[in-house]
C-alpha cells in the first residue's frame, strides 16, 4: 500500500471543543510535531496575525516538518464575514481577508483551506443565486492564488455546520459547472461519516481533484478510536492516485498529545 505523510492541527490557542492537538506558537508546535513523529502541520488563524517567517521557515527545515495548509475559518467565526453575503460590505471584507491569508500561506509556501467562510444560503432562496456569487469570488481568490504558488482546498463539510457542499457530489457538480482553476476538493472522514452513503465512492467521484484529506473517526476523535474502517479509505486514495497529506483533525481526547500519539500509531499500519 502507498504511503503518505501525516500531519496534524495546531493554533495558537483553541477550546477543548476544537478538533486541535497543538496549541501555541507555529515554531513550538513545529518542534513538538517532529517529536511526536509527524511529518506536516496544519495551522489555524487569523489573516492579520503576525508572524516571523523565517525563523518558522529555519525551525520548518530543520526539524523536517512542513507547513501543509493555512485554515481560513477564523475569518468566518471571528471576523463574521463570508463570501456569499447579500451585503457587498460582508463579502468585500471577507474578499480582503481571504488575500490576505493568500500572502500568508504564499510566505508559508503552503496551501489554503476554504471551509466556513464559504457561508450559509439562508432558507427558502433560489440557492442558484448564491452558488454563483461563490463561484465568482471563489475564482479571483484562486487565479490569485495560483499567481502566489498557492493551491485553495474547499472543505465539504457535514449539515449541521453549512449548507453549501455537504457531499463531494455536491462540491464536484459545482466545480464542474463553474471550471474554477487551482480549485480543489478537501474530505473530512468525520464528515463524511454523517453524510456519505458511501465514503469510498464520494472518494472515488473526487479522483484528481481531491487536494487534502482529514482524519478522524466518527466521534471526532482519534482515528482507530471508533467505528470508521479507514483500511478501505486508503485503499481508494491509493486506487484514485491521491499524493497530498493525510491531516490528523479531531478532538484531544483524552488530551492533545496522547491524541495526536494514538492517531498517528494507529495511521502506521495504513499511511506511512
Amino acid at each position: 500500500m502507498k504511503k503518505w505523510k501525516i500531519a496534524l492541527s495546531s493554533a495558537d490557542t483553541a477550546p477543548a471543543t476544537a478538533p486541535i492537538l497543538l496549541k501555541g506558537d507555529i515554531c513550538s508546535n513545529l518542534r513538538l510535531a517532529a517529536k511526536l513523529g509527524y511529518q506536516g502541520l496544519e495551522i489555524h488563524t487569523r489573516e492579520t496575525v503576525s508572524l516571523d517567517y523565517e525563523e518558522i521557515r529555519k525551525v520548518s527545515e530543520g526539524c523536517g516538518v512542513s507547513i501543509v495548509s493555512v485554515v481560513t475559518g477564523r475569518l468566518n467565526t471571528q471576523g463574521q464575514v463570508n463570501l456569499i453575503d447579500d451585503r457587498p460590505y460582508i463579502t468585500e471584507a471577507a474578499m480582503r481577508g481571504m488575500y490576505q491569508y493568500i500572502k500568508i500561506a504564499e510566505k508559508l509556501r503552503t496551501n489554503l483551506i476554504v471551509g466556513w467562510i464559504k457561508g450559509r444560503i439562508p432558507d427558502g432562496v433560489n440557492a442558484d443565486i448564491y452558488l454563483e456569487r461563490l463561484a465568482g469570488n471563489l475564482r479571483m481568490l484562486c487565479e490569485e492564488a495560483k499567481k502566489a504558488g498557492v493551491k485553495v482546498f474547499v472543505e465539504v463539510i457535514n449539515r449541521y455546520e453549512t449548507n453549501i457542499f455537504t457531499t463531494s457530489s455536491e462540491i464536484v457538480g459545482f466545480l464542474k459547472k463553474w471550471e474554477i482553476p487551482n480549485c480543489y476538493i478537501h474530505l473530512d472522514t468525520f464528515h463524511m461519516s454523517i453524510e456519505e452513503t458511501n465514503p469510498i465512492e464520494a472518494i472515488r467521484i473526487c479522483g484528481k481533484r481531491l487536494g487534502y484529506f482529514h482524519v478522524a473517526d466518527n466521534t471526532r476523535c482519534y482515528p482507530g478510536s471508533g467505528m470508521l474502517d479507514f483500511s478501505s479509505y486508503f485503499t481508494v486514495l491509493e486506487e484514485i492516485g491521491y499524493n497530498g497529506y493525510i491531516s490528523v483533525e479531531c478532538l484531544p481526547v483524552p488530551d492533545e498529545q496522547t491524541a495526536a500519539q494514538k492517531a498517528l500509531s494507529y495511521l502506521r499500519q495504513y499511511a506511512v
